[in-house]
């Protein structure tokens, strides 16, 4: 197959018509970027990407921007929501001169071939740029493409991801921009991201212009972690609780005792308990270990360590205790949930 024309700015699909417009009246040419889909990509990341430069192109009607999708083999895509997507080629016939993203969902530590990974080192050392949506990050640390710069993957994947990569410590920013690397969570941060890299070339007012039409913000920086603040989250602004809260998230592999857990708060091991009932209805030490359970959940399904591993990676020592425990909070032993999500798999490379 020959290489993919992508110095074609009148590819009808590039500057559909609507109704509001703002013209662009000194257009840089047109900016390509290449959206490689993995298996199991996540959709709305992908299209959270894609249709700020469309609606871009729309606004300014001028091709501003240029897009083309492409898979391993040229074959449409299956994303996690079962919707395959059609592309417009084969990687190896990208063209260095095009950005490329990686986009990938759950297991994105794992879904790209060796294949996949030898064209995007190929890429990168010809002179292409690279970036990653939602998971699309943990493709290239694989590919040894991030180097020392900063760079986030979506929160859900993150734990996962220190335990594949333990040298490399993506940010809990939704979107970052460090140098030529764009990485972004997902969902709404793909969006943030493009209209960041779109105010960078058309100014702050094209952009938010392109943001109105997206219904998104018209903050354009990247300062915003991925998670709402745990006060948002319990709809409370309870400092003490909050201590807490916040000391759980960060000791799981060795979880401290709820006497240390108060003192850290500068609070009463009956006053916690008090308040957890209260704005959580729930036992602070229920709500300990559901978030060590939520955090085993996560390795079983992005990491290949073994059960005994996860549970002492998230402070059970015991593995019966913690297949009892999981069991109780998810309807299945951790060994059916690894065997469920094997066969998912499977099922999907075959």
């Amino acid at each position: 197959m020959s290489k993919i024309n992508l110095n074609d700015p009148q590819r009808p699909d590039l500057v559909p018509s609507g109704a509001f417009s703002y013209p662009v009246t000194a257009p840089n040419p047109t900016r390509w970027f290449g959206f490689l889909l993995l298996p199991e990509f996540t959709l709305l990341a992908f299209s959270a990407a894609l249709d700020p430069l469309r609606i871009a192109n729309q606004l300014a009607q001028k091709p501003l921007y240029g897009w083309i999708v492409l898979s391993e083999d040229g074959n449409a895509v299956s994303s996690s929501s079962g919707v395959d997507v059609g592309v417009h080629g084969m990687l190896r016939d990208l063209n260095t001169n095009t950005y490329l993203f990686a986009c990938s969902g759950n297991n994105g530590t794992k879904v790209a071939s060796e294949a996949v990974l030898a064209n995007l080192r190929h890429h990168a050392r010809f002179g292409g740029k690279v970036g990653g949506i939602c998971t699309g990050a943990a493709t290239l640390a694989r590919a040894g493409l991030i180097g020392d710069k900063h760079f986030t993957l979506h929160w859900e994947n993150q734990p996962g991801f220190s335990e594949a990569f333990p040298d490399l410590a993506p940010t809990k920013r939704r979107f970052e921009a460090d140098g030529d690397l764009l990485t972004c969570g997902g969902g709404a941060a793909a969006t943030e991201m493009m209209i960041a890299l779109i105010a960078q070339d058309y100014g702050d007012d094209f952009a938010v212009a392109v943001s109105d039409m997206c219904l998104n913000g018209t903050d354009l920086a990247p300062h915003r972690e991925q998670r709402s603040s745990i006060a948002k989250a319990i709809n409370s602004r309870n400092p003490k609780v909050l201590d807490v809260l916040r000391a759980m998230y960060e000791n799981i592999e060795e979880p401290l005792l709820l006497e240390d857990l108060a003192s850290r708060a500068g609070i009463s091991r009956r006053q916690m308990e008090r308040q957890f009932k209260q704005l959580l209805d729930e036992a602070p030490a229920q709500t300990y270990r559901n978030i060590r359970l939520d955090r085993a959940r996560s390795l079983l399904m992005e990491t290949d360590l073994s059960v005994m591993q996860v549970a002492i990676a998230c402070g059970f020592t015991s593995s019966v205790l913690f297949s009892r425990h999981f069991k109780a909070r998810y309807g299945e032993t951790p060994y059916g949930h690894r065997g469920r999500a094997s066969m998912k798999n499977t099922s999907s490379d075959s």
